[in-house]
């Protein structure tokens, strides 16, 4: 941890924190007014490992120092963890977009400096939060987008069974849908073990039977 002394305090945001997040880490930089120096700001920076003990530890420290906001990139789904359990502690959390950040001249390079400019952007107010949905929100999206994943891998295996049946002379699509819309019962088939000839299963001819019957 670094502790820097002597910078002016200028900014319209007295306590903020500010992280940038890498994959296993995250660089934090803490920026709070002088204990007895009026119009001085102290500057601590440290690095967090990602996970959640320390996340917690660090939202406990946060609350304790009084920190207003803090503020973070937004880095895909790297930023979960410190965004998710730092605001369940409690805590004013603001997920600002790269492209703001990188559009204010003057931003340096390293993560630790990094940190430092996006603490100094915060306190300054010259960073708009993205928009952040509900908590329900999130779950009723991460929950369809799963469900989305599952339906698509359901069709693709699908279609492998479908195309190592007609490399095998199993022309199944052919004569019914039953097969390409998830129905799959009646497409059951029974296997000879003596010749591996396929044999229809009971139900699957009585529904071959029905659909030639419609006129």
């Amino acid at each position: 941890m670094e502790e820097l002394r002597g910078d002016y305090d200028d900014g319209t945001v007295a306590r903020v924190a500010a992280i940038d997040i890498a994959k296993a880490s995250g660089m934090l930089c803490l920026r709070v007014p002088h204990d007895t120096i009026e119009g001085r700001r102290v500057q601590q920076v440290w690095n967090v490992a990602s996970t959640t003990n320390a996340i917690l530890e660090l939202g406990d420290k946060l609350v304790r120092q009084g920190v207003e906001r803090v503020v973070m990139e937004a880095t895909g789904s790297y930023r979960r963890p410190f965004f998710y359990l730092l605001e369940a502690r409690g805590l004013d959390c603001w997920l600002v977009n790269a492209r703001d950040v990188k559009n204010v001249p003057g931003r340096p390079k390293t993560d630790k400096l990094d940190a430092v400019w996006l603490a100094k952007l915060a306190e300054r107010d010259m960073v708009r939060a993205s928009f952040v949905p509900p908590k329900a929100v999130r779950h009723l999206r991460d929950f369809t987008r799963i469900r989305t994943v599952f339906v698509q891998e359901r069709t693709r295996h699908k279609h492998r069974v479908d195309k190592a049946l007609q490399d095998a002379q199993i022309k199944l699509s052919d004569v019914s849908r039953t097969c390409s819309t998830g129905r799959a019962g009646p497409c059951s088939m029974h296997w000879s073990s003596a010749n591996a000839t396929p044999v229809p299963s009971p139900s699957w001819s009585r529904a071959v039977s029905s659909r030639r019957r419609r006129p």
